[in-house]
């Protein structure tokens, strides 16, 4: 566990970006972020806007663990990535997955507000054709369906060889519930919602709810509490992102190489769905793989790409609210 470093020593490094997108992802066009700079390099702080500032605190945490904590031992020094899918028509699927250079997985995003299952099943079916029978395909509600809607999403879709379905249902109960109805499909269930915004991110493992964890280390409180979370589920995990920039992505590819087992490719390769980033060789795939190690953010980069200052005010204040939530705790990581 590290102090908390004073709020004063986190402002005074705190540039915030605002990036665009490729193509609207999560309801947004442009990805704000808020990078910082510690001891032992750059770090991220970016909660999604809308989240509050409870739940904003866990992601400051995690920026302070990697940015003022060196990173674990890692265990290997490239890490497998997916492509990763928005909500697009199904004729713009080419042009997404173009952009994720040899990527053998794809995540797809299914039950988006405003469409329907035949979109998703659209969606998918051209994600097959385009990675062939070898690709892997998993896809991602987001907590989009009922357990009903959920079996009959999962039947409609396993014609294309799923490699798991991730958070299909909001709760931990409604997983259990389309685990049950679907274990004869042999498709397995990944929560991650269930995981990073749970008061207890094990109770899902326990209850027996799911088959794998998604594993995300800013939410989480940090690298090191990602891997005790790992570590208490006795699940294997698939390390993913928040949309980060690359220094984010950086955080997540330390915790994905510290693993002692990685089984699947991890969805570290979002800045492809950037079309600006904060390093000057952004951590996209090459060959299907992201190198781990640290990133640093470009001065002139973060010049570039600054927030305007209605934004960075908004940013700071949050950062400073958020601060105030990990003093009250006093224990802002987890060794």
């Amino acid at each position: 566990m590290t102090a908390l470093p004073p709020l004063a020593d986190l402002l005074a490094s705190a540039h915030v970006v605002a990036l665009p997108l490729a193509t609207r992802f999560r309801g947004i066009e442009v990805r704000e972020a808020m990078l910082l700079e510690g001891p032992e390099g750059w770090t991220e702080f970016s909660p999604f806007v809308e989240y509050d500032d409870a739940e904003s605190a866990h992601w400051l945490a995690g920026a302070i663990d990697f940015g003022w904590m060196p990173a674990p031992r890692a265990l290997r020094a490239d890490i497998p990535v997916n492509a990763t899918v928005p909500a697009v028509p199904a004729e713009r699927v080419a042009e997404v997955l173009s952009r994720f250079d040899g990527c053998r997985t794809a995540k797809v995003k299914v039950a988006e507000a405003g469409q329907r299952l035949g979109d998703d099943v659209a969606r998918v079916r051209a994600v097959r054709e385009a990675v062939g029978p070898e690709g892997r395909i998993r896809v991602d509600a987001n907590a989009g369906w009922n357990v009903d809607e959920a079996e009959h999403a999962v039947h409609a879709l396993a014609e294309f060889d799923l490699e798991y379905v991730e958070q299909p249902c909001a709760s931990v109960d409604e997983l259990a519930e389309l685990r049950r109805r679907i274990r004869y499909m042999g498709i397995p269930i990944a929560a991650d919602e269930s995981v990073r915004k749970a008061q207890d991110p094990i109770a899902v493992a326990r209850a027996g709810a799911a088959d794998i964890l998604v594993v995300k280390a800013q939410p989480l409180g940090g690298i090191r509490r990602a891997l005790a979370v790992i570590e208490q589920a006795g699940l294997p995990a698939v390390v993913s992102s928040a949309l980060d920039t690359s220094v984010g992505l950086s955080m997540g590819a330390a915790l994905a190489a510290a693993l002692p087992a990685l089984d699947f490719d991890c969805g570290l390769g979002t800045a492809s769905l950037l079309t600006a980033d904060v390093a000057a060789v952004p951590l996209r795939p090459r060959g299907g793989v992201i190198p781990a190690a640290r990133v640093a953010a470009d001065p002139a980069l973060l010049v570039r790409h600054a927030a305007s200052p209605e934004r960075a005010a908004w940013w700071r204040a949050r950062l400073s609210r958020c601060h105030a939530v990990l003093a009250q705790t006093s224990q802002p990581h987890e060794a």
